[in-house]
């Protein structure tokens, strides 16, 4: 009655539809909605369905083999493929990926790492279309520093 707002139903942010325990392996693509948090092995595609607002998160201990197209991604765990997060990707500090990430809007903590190609993203629309959008800027091998600053790390050559 006082100060009671009708607000719409929103889903709590811990909470997930789905969970691949740590003593799961997946092999094969998984399609998913809502939300799925991975402490397992998945060696395979992890795709959100279309028009979604889906949530993929993958934990300290979750390991995923094959590249990821999700909304929204939060990564603590291990990667190895292509990340393509169409609204937001959360990249917390035991996050380790071995692909190119496809962002929108970016959270990198300190610590986490990428071994790839960085790419923002304006649009939504065509991630996985394009080879090399008109409106991308790439960065390559770039870990969290401390203060949120992020260096290119020694990639072996001498100048």
């Amino acid at each position: 009655m006082l100060g009671r707002k009708k607000q719409k139903p929103r889903r709590p942010a811990g909470s997930f539809d789905t969970l691949i325990s740590s003593r799961t392996t997946i092999e094969g693509d998984v399609r998913f909605s809502g939300g799925l948090h991975v402490d397992g092995h998945i060696r395979g595609k992890v795709l959100a369905e279309d028009g979604s607002d889906a949530v993929l998160r993958v934990s300290e201990v979750g390991e995923i083999t094959g590249d990821i197209d999700a909304p929204h991604v939060i990564i603590n765990g291990t990667v190895h493929g292509d990340v393509h997060a169409s609204a937001h990707l959360e990249l917390a500090e035991k996050a380790a990926i071995n692909g190119s990430v496809y962002y929108n809007l970016i959270q990198m903590a300190m610590g986490s790492s990428v071994n790839g190609n960085l790419v923002h993203q304006r649009e939504p629309s065509g991630l996985l279309s394009q080879d090399k959008p008109p409106h991308a800027e790439v960065s390559n091998n770039l870990s969290a520093t401390e203060g949120n600053e992020f260096s290119e790390e020694d990639s072996g050559k001498s100048e």
